[in-house]
């Protein structure tokens, strides 16, 4: 039996970043805390947890004083940073580069005063938050292509989308819009899907194409994994999203030539590697 790991698979650019500044401050020695999971993986955020790192929700952070909070890859809204502000907390911000270009632009056009401003994004997302907290809570989020007819076409319309969410139903949404919108309405769409993670689909597919079986290494609320895990399986119906080595089934392998794993850019590459070591295992 063969098995191979995905090369393109593992942390993207931003989680890679917030996991390294993570684990320099933490090298200090003093307590270092996070604003919620630094990465939707449950395996690395516990490896952190034995480092120190305490993660924390937006209640805990408002009784904090005096202390040091990362900011994770996924961006905060300017409420947060205000927090900090009055309760002298030191931020250690971790936000991606591309989500803090993408808050940037939204805030600048939102200041405007002028447009709908929609996000293509999923409702309650750290990264959705912090984007339509730019707005003070006014742009419109649309979760799937449906949600798309219920815009007011007679108002001008500004789109932007979560970085990590699908190209071709962005692209779905643009062209509905473009279809419907008032001749005498302004249309104006920004391609913010950040290529690291829309160039991984066309990739996991190939990798998925390729395997007679495909394990899928992702942590459950990662919303990343869910998109490429979907595309494996619609590739490879032969595909199981796990979160991690104990959930391989040894029943799986029965009459196998080769396995792929793979996973989200919330996966670590060790956890992978684990995967690795359990198939090899059960398959002697």
């Amino acid at each position: 039996m063969q098995i191979e790991i995905d090369s393109g698979s593992g942390f993207c650019f931003g989680v890679t970043t917030a996991i390294k500044k993570a684990e320099e401050e933490l090298t200090k020695g003093t307590i270092l805390y996070c604003l919620g999971d630094i990465v939707h993986n449950s395996m690395e955020c516990e490896r952190l947890r034995r480092l120190g790192l305490v993660t924390i929700g937006h209640d805990e952070m408002k009784q904090l004083h005096d202390v040091k909070v990362l900011l994770r890859a996924h961006g905060e809204p300017p409420s947060t940073y205000e927090l900090a502000r009055r309760n002298n907390i030191d931020i250690i911000d971790a936000t991606c580069p591309v989500v803090l270009q993408l808050q940037k632009r939204i805030k600048k056009q939102y200041e405007t005063g002028v447009a709908q401003i929609v996000i293509f994004g999923k409702r309650g997302h750290a990264e959705v938050l912090g984007l339509v907290g730019q707005t003070d809570g006014k742009a419109i989020v649309i979760e799937k292509f449906d949600d798309v007819k219920q815009l007011d076409f007679t108002r001008d319309i500004y789109l932007y989308s979560q970085t990590t969410k699908s190209l071709d139903e962005f692209h779905r949404i643009i062209d509905y819009i473009q279809d419907h919108i008032s001749p005498d309405s302004t249309f104006r769409s920004f391609d913010t899907i950040c290529r690291s993670v829309a160039n991984r689909m066309p990739a996991i597919s190939a990798f998925a194409a390729r395997h007679d079986l495909i394990l899928f290494v992702c942590g459950r609320k990662s919303s990343n994994g869910k998109v490429l895990f979907n595309e494996c399986r619609r590739v490879n119906p032969n595909t199981h999203l796990i979160e991690g080595p104990d959930e391989i089934d040894g029943k799986w392998l029965f009459d196998i030539s080769t396995v792929g794993i793979c996973g989200a850019t919330s996966t670590p590459k060790w956890l992978m590697e684990q995967c690795e070591e359990r198939v090899t295992k059960l398959k002697d």
